[in-house]
């Protein structure tokens, strides 16, 4: 990785016509900063825990490619559908996972936010099963049932934080799903921490080569060691136990569990041995060399084009393994859809006019007192302004961000070229605030997710559950769970909003809250 980013994108040579070129040329530069971030470190627009601050300067000066090196390191912002679309898509299999996410893996070891291919696909495919469309709808009835007794228990006039109301709703659901259990103290010991944990989410992203240092006791890796410790005492269990029943209970674990996955002939196994070279990027927390469970699966890994001396058996996942999937699906699952559902009760609290059209909806759907009943899976397809609801609150405030690349190589990108090595990054936020996207940005409008309306737009300019191979197998499971939440709660309630000012949405593995988010219920 060239030292100088600004001589790695110039179109001038650095070296005479005869001589190999040191630095990547291009027909274009790339616009960006002079110098590297620390020098503006006095700057507005730069500081620590706010990148979209950073962000929205880059766009607003530069457009919608610009560039900056931080440590070192040549950092590229994208705001344009076709080059994000290229990273994701086109060019996806020259992009790995920037630092910040494989630097989770201290969390999350190689789930499937974090692993790469050829151990992400692999993973992916044993997992599907457990996350198919048919297996997803028949949570609603529990998401509607569990969204039910929380409203219930409400009162009018009471004054409550929708932001842990939506965290309590969105854990039980998670519980009772992931695990086919209540909440527990088991479930609130991995709710407490995870939010642990996510609280010193800057702290582990900033501190260099923090796997090297974890054994330290150093006050902040002493903190995450003993909550990480705790974390996998209580899931391990709660996987050994449903491992030991060798009951399919329903939930996303039992599939996990049963779940396996057969390699085509000759296709070599993605796992590590212990002479493998990148043990070193193995958890630190793992006890075992592979991620695969050798006792499901007696076979022999060859390379491809080779033959094994066994038949290749189907393979299911390690407890390792597992445990990796369940904390990724218990934060992707919980934290992420709690915070849209969060901002979507706000937004409808500042349009009354939206949430008019809402009920009227939900009365036309599920009828109206006393004859009014809870939705049911027939009635999703019904809940169209219901879901354009959810996706307008996903567009002002997707629950996912930003996102990274590193390129593994060099990459022609429209005019420009990116270099070996370079992170580039993208944010869900800023693009869903783009008025070329979308016209006055910042009023919520829900009838922009009309089939229509998204027919018109580039592909890319709305991605809150990211895109390509690596698009969040979630995703079936996030739309049932919020559009039935919803439609559940807001048939019986209206809130409003008593905080004197907009919430602050502050960046952190999501976008929540800063602060507690008071409302006021009141009766339909």
């Amino acid at each position: 990785m060239s030292p100088n980013f600004e001589a790695a994108i110039s179109s001038q040579p650095s070296t005479p016509p005869s001589a190999p070129p040191a630095v990547p040329r291009i027909a274009q530069q790339i616009p960006g900063l002079r110098f590297p971030l620390p020098v503006y470190m006095f700057r507005p627009w730069v500081k620590l825990g706010h990148p979209i601050r950073l962000f929205e300067y880059l766009l607003k000066t530069y457009g919608k490619i610009a560039h900056y090196r931080f440590m070192g390191t040549p950092i590229v912002f994208l705001n344009d559908p076709r080059y994000i679309q290229q990273v994701l898509v086109t060019d996806a299999q020259h992009f790995v996972k920037e630092r910040t996410v494989r630097r989770m893996k201290v969390l999350l070891g190689e789930g499937l936010i974090t692993s790469e291919d050829p151990i992400h696909k692999r993973q992916r495919r044993i997992a599907a099963p457990a996350f198919h469309r048919q297996r997803i709808a028949a949570y609603g009835d529990q998401i509607v049932s569990i969204a039910a007794s929380h409203r219930d228990h409400w009162h009018p006039g009471q004054v409550l934080d929708i932001s842990a109301a939506s965290m309590a709703l969105s854990l039980e659901i998670v519980a009772r799903t992931l695990f086919d259990t209540d909440v527990t103290p088991d479930i609130r010991a991995i709710n407490d921490e995870v939010n642990t944990i996510m609280h010193l989410y800057n702290f582990i992203v900033a501190f260099p080569s923090i796997e090297s240092f974890l054994h330290l006791p150093i006050p902040g890796i002493v903190k995450f060691r003993r909550s990480k410790a705790r974390l996998d005492a209580v899931v391990n269990r709660l996987i050994a136990e449903h491992r030991k029943s060798a009951i399919d209970k329903g939930d996303l674990l039992s599939m996990l569990l049963r779940s396996t996955y057969e390699p085509a002939e000759g296709e070599a196994l993605p796992y590590r041995t212990k002479t493998s070279p990148t043990d070193a990027e193995a958890s630190p927390y793992s006890t075992k060399a592979s991620p695969i469970d050798t006792k499901a699966s007696p076979r022999t890994t060859t390379a491809p084009g080779h033959s094994s001396t066994e038949p290749t058996q189907p393979e299911r996942m390690s407890d390792d393994q597992i445990r990796d999937e369940v904390l990724t699906i218990f934060l992707a699952g919980y934290e992420t859809v709690a915070n849209a559902l969060t901002w979507t009760w706000y937004l409808l609290s500042q349009n009354p006019e939206v949430e008019k059209k809402l009920h009227a909806e939900l009365n036309t759907v599920l009828g109206t007192s006393p004859h009014q009943r809870l939705p049911t899976l027939a009635d999703y397809p019904s809940l169209r302004y219901t879901e354009q609801v959810f996706a307008e609150s996903m567009r002002l405030y997707p629950p996912a961000w930003a996102m990274g690349r590193m390129s593994t190589r060099e990459i022609p990108l429209g005019p420009y070229n990116i270099p070996a090595g370079a992170h580039v990054f993208f944010s869900q936020y800023i693009m869903s605030r783009t008025p070329e996207y979308f016209p006055d940005p910042l009023r919520f409008d829900p009838e922009r997710f009309t089939p229509e309306a998204k027919a018109a737009r580039p592909k890319f300019t709305y991605f809150p559950f990211g895109g390509g191979s690596r698009q969040c197998i979630g995703e079936s499971f996030a739309w049932i769970e919020g559009v039935f939440s919803i439609a559940t709660i807001a048939q019986r309630w209206r809130m409003s909003y008593l905080g004197a000012t907009p919430p602050v949405p502050q960046a952190k593995i999501t976008l929540r809250p800063r602060d507690p988010l008071m409302m006021q219920l009141i009766p339909r």
